[in-house]
């Protein structure tokens, strides 16, 4: 039997952070606020996984309340997440997540955020981008937004 969840993350740039997206470092683009470094990709893929997993959600487990997870790499919020999910006998089978915003433009380094996605959630994870038209703070330029789907399987399904 194979499970579907749905993350979602939002962040508010931050000028004064490093900008991390989708596993990468955006060296000319503002930061994302946050409790760990607001990569809002990682953080909705790893959502998804928790809900398609029946585990809850990423702040109950990761959660602002949590202060070894301060200033935290999405990526290791993502591979914890997996290895978490793994834990209680799923498997992530796939993730497929959407970048909504304007900047910065993943379009030319896709590949390299999707290979460093797939690598910390152990399965194949997909990545696109969309704005919204000027709408909304997304639109405004005040932040980004993800929203990502996951499938999960039991580890047993795999055996046989």
């Amino acid at each position: 039997m194979v499970m579907i969840g749905v993350g979602s993350d939002v962040h508010a740039f931050d000028p004064q952070a490093p900008c991390w997206v989708a596993g990468l470092h955006w060296p000319d683009e503002p930061g994302l606020a946050g409790h760990s470094d607001g990569d809002v990709v990682a953080h909705a893929s790893a959502d998804a996984l928790l809900n398609a997993a029946g585990l809850g959600d990423l702040g109950g487990l990761i959660g602002t309340d949590r202060p070894q997870w301060r200033d935290a790499a999405g990526m290791v919020i993502l591979r914890a997440v997996a290895e978490h999910v793994r834990n209680n006998g799923l498997e992530p089978v796939n993730i497929g997540v959407q970048l909504i915003g304007t900047r910065p433009r993943i379009g030319a380094r896709r590949g390299e955020a999707q290979a460093a996605l797939t690598a910390a959630a152990g399965c194949p994870v997909h990545l696109s981008a969309t704005t919204t038209d000027g709408l909304g703070f997304t639109g405004r330029g005040e932040g980004l937004a993800a929203i990502a789907t996951a499938l999960v399987q039991p580890i047993a399904t795999l055996e046989r």
